[in-house]
């Protein structure tokens, strides 16, 4: 018998789950995702020990990103090519009409690093500070 994959495991019994990263451009990145890509701003904070913040994501869900910036900067730029927010669409066309809003808002795709997300219908877009966001246009399983 197959574990069930829509719990989480005893093991594990967590409640949320958050992302965060530093960037020095605060205001860009919570545009890029929340104007543009489309996520929802949840939370934000101001002047927490020199820290202000956003946290974005989907209303109802225990998965959310924050982006901190602090007052004597942040480090923003990307690691690698390679650190990727991936997001599963139902359909293609649901893909497109997010990549098209994208698109219209200056946000041009850029080649995968990986082939395998270009292969399967993935578009992959960067953030304002370069951190990439990959589309795909139907679930894994």
């Amino acid at each position: 018998m197959g574990a069930n994959n829509d719990q989480w495991p005893d093991a594990l019994p967590v409640a949320q789950v958050r992302i965060a990263r530093p960037t020095d451009q605060l205001d860009a990145v919570v545009r890029f995702y929340v104007a543009v890509l489309g996520l929802r701003e949840l939370f934000r904070f101001e002047d927490h020990a020199g820290y202000r913040g956003v946290m974005v994501g989907l209303p109802g869900t225990g998965y959310h990103l924050e982006f901190t910036t602090h007052v004597d900067g942040s480090p923003g730029a990307a690691p690698s090519a390679e650190n990727l927010l991936v997001l599963y669409f139902a359909d293609a066309a649901r893909m497109s009409d997010v990549a098209r809003r994208l698109t219209e808002a200056g946000v041009e795709p850029v080649e995968a690093e990986n082939p395998y997300w270009t292969a399967n219908g993935g578009l992959t877009f960067p953030d304002p500070d370069g951190w990439r966001v990959v589309l795909m246009p139907r679930p894994v399983f």
